[in-house]
């Protein structure tokens, strides 16, 4: 509905892990960074394997994050702006998922946004292969 532009990087990275619970990782990052992005938006996903890692981004040009608000957001039932919530749907547990399938997986998750130019999400992955 509002046109957002999807954008895939990278390269191929192999990586062991549960197949269900990685899809749901990209599907919740992907969701939300289009959910709350603006009318012709972008969302970016890049791979890039690295030195015993894989790193993978969701970048988008939505909304934003408050700075006060990003070490909340995988906390299960969070919703920064409760007003959108039955306007945008959604159950507040994307983000709780995603925080325990990495956690599962020895990955990380870093925040990066600004409000009104976007978030970026970055997962690292370690990988057997140096």
């Amino acid at each position: 509905d509002k046109k957002v532009t999807l954008n895939l990087q990278g390269e191929s990275a192999y990586l062991i892990g549960n197949p269900a619970l990685l899809n749901s990782v990209i599907y919740n990052l992907c969701d939300n960074a289009i959910t709350y992005n603006r009318e012709k938006g972008e969302v970016t996903v890049s791979v890039k394997p690295q030195k015993g890692t894989i790193v993978l981004e969701v970048n988008d040009t939505g909304i934003g994050i408050p700075k006060e608000e990003q070490e909340r957001i995988f906390e299960r039932f969070y919703r920064v702006d409760k007003s959108r919530s039955k306007k945008v749907g959604g159950t507040g547990l994307g983000l709780s998922i995603v925080k325990h399938a990495l956690e599962l997986h020895n990955a990380k998750i870093s925040v990066q946004s600004k409000l009104g130019q976007g978030t970026n999400m970055t997962i690292v992955f370690k990988t057997t292969n140096k």
